[in-house]
């Protein structure tokens, strides 16, 4: 009973498939790509500006007409 065999399996797919349909499970998934994509696109631009503000550096000169 602890171990599911190929039966359990197949009962658990054909359950799915009748719960979303046969076009939906593909659906999902692409959107589910498309947000992981999303998301790493993110991370990346996030790393490169904080790269660039890092290597920019201000030169403040002080006055000396005191």
């Amino acid at each position: 009973m602890g171990s599911l065999s190929i039966w359990h399996w197949l009962i658990v797919l054909a359950i799915a498939l009748l719960l979303f349909g046969r076009g939906k499970i593909p659906e999902l998934m692409g959107d589910v790509a498309k947000g992981i994509k999303s998301f790493k696109k993110g991370m990346s631009d996030d790393e490169d500006t904080s790269t660039q503000t890092a290597s920019r550096t201000v030169e403040h000169k002080a006055d000396e007409t005191k």
